[in-house]
C-alpha cells in the first residue's frame, strides 16, 4: 500500500497536506524546493494544482484578483503555471524519494489522465468542480481516495455530491472549506466540521485558507485530523495564493503540535496515582507551620506566632491549631520550624 495511503487510512494521527497551488509562479525549480522544505518540515504530502489552459480555460475567464503585470490574461497565466508531462513525472519522482506524498489537484480530464499515469495516490477535487463529472467520474473509476471540498457548496449541493459519491461506492472525506483569499478568521467555519461529520459520517477535515495557524490547530485539538492549508517560503512572496498561505516554519509548528498532541493523548495520568508519586515532592513544596517571629523558652504560643513556611515536612499546617496555648521547651528562631519536641 502506498505510505500516504496508510496514513490516510490511520484517522488516530493527522494527515497534514500542504498545498502549493500556484505559489511556486511557474518556476519548476521552485516546486522542487518546496517539496524538500515541506518534507524537511514534516509534512505528509505536498500538494500541487495541475493545469492545461487549453483543457480547462477560454480568453474569457477573468482574473479572480488582477495580480500580474506579466501575464495579459487568466488564460495566460493558467499556461504560465503549466508544467509538461515529463515535469510532473520529475516532482513525483523527487516526493518519493524524500518521503513526502505526491498530489495535485486535477482541472480538467486530461489533467486527470496526466496524473493518473504520473501515479498519484489519492484524488483532491477543488471545491468549484464537485459537481462536475467529467472529472468526478474518472476519478471515481480508478478506485482511489478522494479527497473533496466544500468551499462553494451548500448543505443540499453537500447531499447531492456525497450521494453521488456513496451510490458509486466511493472512499471519500470532505472538507471544510472556506472559498475566500485569505479567509477571515470569523469565516472559517470550526462549527461546520461537526456538523459535516453528523450528517455524513466519514472523514472529516479542515481545509484552511486563512493565512493564520490558529484554525488547523483548533481542528486537530477537537479531533479532526485532516488538514490542508497553503504552504509558502515567506509571506512576503508574489502570488495569489500567498497571503492565504502559512510558512513553512508554521507548518513545522502544526506538525509538532499534532505529534505531541497525539503523545499526550496516548498516555492518560491517573490523578490519584500521580499525586502519590509526587509524594516527596509535595513535601518539599508542601507548608509547615513555623515562625512569625523569634521564641523563647517559656513563651506561649499564640496564633500570631504562626506562619505557613517550606517545607511541607514538619508539623502540617492543617494543625496548626493544635499547638495554640503550648508553652515552649526552649528557644526557637522565626527561620527553623517547629518541631513536636520544641514544646513542654
Amino acid at each position: 500500500m502506498n505510505p500516504l495511503i496508510e496514513k490516510l487510512a490511520d484517522k488516530a494521527r493527522p494527515l497534514i497536506i500542504a498545498e502549493i497551488a500556484q505559489n511556486h509562479d511557474g518556476s519548476l525549480g521552485m516546486a522542487h524546493a518546496y517539496i524538500d522544505a515541506l518534507a524537511d518540515a514534516g509534512a505528509d504530502a505536498i500538494k500541487f494544482q495541475t493545469h492545461i489552459a487549453a483543457e480547462e480555460s477560454t480568453l474569457d475567464e477573468e482574473f479572480r484578483v488582477k495580480f500580474s503585470h506579466q501575464d495579459a490574461t487568466r488564460y495566460d497565466y493558467w499556461q504560465r503555471m503549466e508544467f509538461a508531462e515529463p515535469h510532473w513525472f520529475e516532482l513525483k519522482r523527487h516526493a518519493d524519494e524524500v518521503g513526502i506524498g505526491f498530489i495535485s489537484t486535477p482541472f480538467s480530464a486530461a489533467a486527470v489522465e496526466l496524473l493518473e499515469r504520473v501515479g498519484v495516490p489519492l484524488w483532491k477535487i477543488g471545491s468549484g468542480d464537485t459537481a462536475l463529472a467529467e472529472l468526478r467520474e474518472p476519478m471515481m473509476a480508478t478506485g482511489k481516495p478522494m479527497v473533496v471540498s466544500s468551499g462553494m457548496s451548500g448543505w443540499s449541493e453537500m447531499d447531492s455530491t456525497v450521494e453521488r459519491l456513496r451510490s458509486a461506492g466511493a472512499d471519500f472525506s470532505l472538507m471544510q472549506c472556506t472559498s475566500q483569499y485569505p479567509t477571515p478568521l470569523e469565516q472559517v467555519g470550526l462549527n461546520n466540521l461537526e456538523k459535516m461529520q453528523a450528517r455524513y459520517n466519514c472523514r472529516v477535515g479542515l481545509s484552511d485558507h486563512s493565512g493564520s495557524l490558529s484554525p488547523s490547530l483548533a481542528a486537530i485539538a477537537r479531533g479532526f485530523s485532516l488538514i490542508e492549508v497553503h504552504a509558502t517560503f515567506d509571506k512576503r512572496m508574489f502570488g495569489p495564493d500567498v497571503s492565504a498561505s502559512l510558512t513553512i516554519e508554521q507548518i513545522a509548528d502544526m506538525v509538532r503540535f499534532a505529534d505531541d498532541l497525539r503523545q499526550m493523548d496516548a498516555h492518560p495520568v491517573d490523578k490519584d496515582a500521580k499525586a502519590s508519586e509526587l509524594g516527596a515532592q509535595k513535601a518539599l513544596f508542601g507548608r509547615s507551620v513555623g515562625l512569625s517571629r523569634d521564641v523563647a523558652k517559656g513563651d506561649v504560643l499564640n496564633m500570631s506566632d504562626l506562619a505557613p513556611k517550606k517545607p511541607g515536612s514538619g508539623i502540617a499546617w492543617a494543625e496548626k491549631g493544635l499547638l495554640i496555648g503550648k508553652t515552649m521547651k526552649h528557644s526557637v528562631p522565626k527561620n527553623r520550624l517547629l518541631k513536636n519536641e520544641d514544646f513542654e
